[in-house]
């Protein structure tokens, strides 16, 4: 077994080489604009537009494991550039089918003879994924839905990791540091995460887990796992059937209010993400589909993910911090969460939020667009560069799949109207009202403090002042050296002149001889060419802003 991954991992390095090596060129040239040797060059949408789609049939060549390395980069965009995220967030995870005797085969390793299994099995799949494939059957009676492990995935998964992680030391050798970094942490990250996925056991946990958390919700639907029927590899559970969420015309007919169910689905990921900590994590509609009755049914929960409490509370202060447009509480919130550098240029990141903010709101101030504040916050974390924290980049990848879905049910779909809603049902703002008070009552006590410190301070530097008896010590900030610079420049201008003037009284004084004119002027000349390369140097910081107002403008443009 072990030496079957080897091998077939010694293969697939070679192919996945001669894939990705001619890519990993073309996008080092396009962040380094060089890699060995040539002139600089401009990198612009479209060309880095046709890099990702490279990329994308790259992976899809390279097959399912691929696949689901390209799902997980697209929620990365510390790692690639938002060109990239665009074109690789329309990766679907459909491959054709494996054959029946294969499937076969599995199912039977796991709960014996399919005959006598269930009463009734379709040997046709309804759909097919990278990982698994769904059938289905009856079950005492009931429909059910059989999800089963695609045959020999879990070989071909192992070597391809060996794969990912072989590649690595090449990869370093064309990226920047900090992306190297965050790209090992992703290959960890994706180990784990595609090793969760096929597991069933733990996906049938984690749907017993939401499900619970939603028992009392009649507006959703989440299917019931059948454990008599599910293993490791094979996950049997109730059969939902239903209008997938995207099919607006369907619904319409139906008479369903497209508002609310936009509305229900956005409420459902806020309680799973600010108040449950685990959630539904594939929320394309290819999962979520919708009954006649108007409830949201969700499909596949194999991959997941869980929010830690610190998190959730830095998620609640963004969503408040936004609503209010807070500038300052954004970047803190930013900060506090792992995302935004504490050394990044504060004034040049607000810029980028107030032109996000403004950018969401259209024509009326009221609608905010959240996916396109993710989006623009998204190239700023490509730019700087920065670092994701775990599962925070799939909360992000969540939140725009949903806001796109609630649009596409409702074009008028007012995002944070209704995360504010809900915010103020759970009393989240009451909180941050009480944590505001606290804080206005401490400087409170601090300027009542100041009223009864600064009179006396002040009224004795009074009397030293009518005393005549005040010093005062003035530190001067030079980062760029300008009075230094100054200073020079008078030196030179002093050797100049004398120079010039001994030149000038020895010419007029020696009569027959130039010479002692001519070595005063040999010697005032290097002073002179100091000075006119002082005046001669360039001005100012050379670095070039990141992001301007101009820039971004011209970036939506060319968008």
């Amino acid at each position: 077994m072990v030496t079957l991954v080897n091998l077939r991992a010694y293969w697939r390095f070679l192919v996945v080489v001669r894939q990705f090596f001619p890519l990993i060129v073309a996008y080092t040239r396009d962040r380094r604009k060089y890699v060995v040797f040539g002139g600089s060059r401009r990198v612009d949408t479209e060309t880095r537009i046709e890099r990702a789609e490279i990329l994308l049939d790259s992976l899809l060549t390279l097959g399912p494991t691929f696949i689901k390395l390209g799902q997980l980069l697209s929620t990365r965009p510390d790692i690639l550039p938002a060109e990239y995220i665009d074109v690789l967030s329309s990766l679907q995870d459909d491959v054709p089918p494996a054959p029946w005797e294969e499937s076969r085969q599995v199912l039977e390793a796991e709960l014996g003879p399919v005959d006598d299994a269930f009463e009734d099995f379709d040997r046709e799949p309804i759909s097919g994924a990278s990982l698994g494939q769904v059938y289905t059957a009856r079950y005492e009676g009931d429909p059910v839905a059989v999800k089963v492990r695609r045959p020999g995935i879990e070989e071909l998964v192992e070597a391809d990791l060996r794969v990912v992680r072989w590649s690595l030391p090449l990869i370093r050798r064309f990226i920047g540091q900090g992306r190297a970094f965050s790209l090992e942490n992703l290959a960890d990250e994706f180990a784990k995460t595609i090793r969760q996925e096929m597991d069933y056991s733990r996906e049938k946990r984690i749907l017993e887990e939401i499900k619970s958390n939603f028992a009392d919700s009649p507006e959703i639907r989440i299917p019931r796992p059948i454990d008599a029927r599910s293993g490791p590899r094979v996950l049997t559970m109730e059969y939902l059937p239903g209008t997938k969420i995207n099919d607006v015309e369907t619904l319409d007919e139906k008479g369903l209010d497209r508002t609310q169910l936009a509305t229900t689905l956005q409420r459902v990921y806020l309680q799973m993400i600010v108040d449950d900590g685990v959630f539904h994590a594939d929320p394309h509609p290819g999962n979520l589909a919708v009954t006649d009755a108007g409830e949201i049914i969700f499909y596949d929960f194999g991959m997941s993910g869980r929010v830690d409490p610190f998190i959730q509370e830095k998620i609640i202060d963004f969503y408040v911090a936004v609503a209010n447009q807070n500038i300052d509480a954004i970047l803190d919130t930013l900060v506090e969460m792992g995302t935004l550098s504490p050394e990044a240029d504060r004034q040049v990141m607000g810029d980028v939020m107030e032109l996000a903010i403004a950018d969401a709101r259209g024509e009326d101030i009221e609608q905010y667009r959240v996916q396109q504040i993710i989006e623009q916050v998204e190239s700023t974390i490509y730019e700087f560069p920065l670092r994701l924290p775990q599962n925070l980049a799939l909360v992000l990848r969540v939140a725009t799949v949903v806001e796109g879905v609630c649009v596409t049910l409702d074009p008028d779909f007012d995002f944070i109207s209704v995360a504010t809603d809900y915010l103020e049902e759970e009393g989240y703002y009451e909180e941050t009202a009480k944590q505001l008070i606290q804080k206005g009552g401490k400087q409170v006590q601090e300027t009542s403090r100041a009223l009864f410190e600064v009179p006396p301070k002040l009224n004795r530097t009074l009397d030293r002042v009518e005393n005549e008896n005040l010093s005062i010590n003035v530190r001067l900030e030079d980062e760029n050296d300008v009075l230094d610079r100054l200073a020079r420049r008078i030196v030179y201008g002093l050797f100049v002149a004398v120079g010039a003037l001994s030149t000038a009284i020895l010419y007029a004084f020696e009569g027959a001889s130039v010479v002692p004119a001519a070595v005063a002027a040999v010697l005032t000349l290097p002073a002179l060419v100091a000075l006119y390369r002082s005046f001669r140097r360039k001005k100012g910081i050379r670095a070039k802003p990141q992001f301007t107002r101009q820039s971004m403008r011209e970036r939506r443009g060319r968008e």
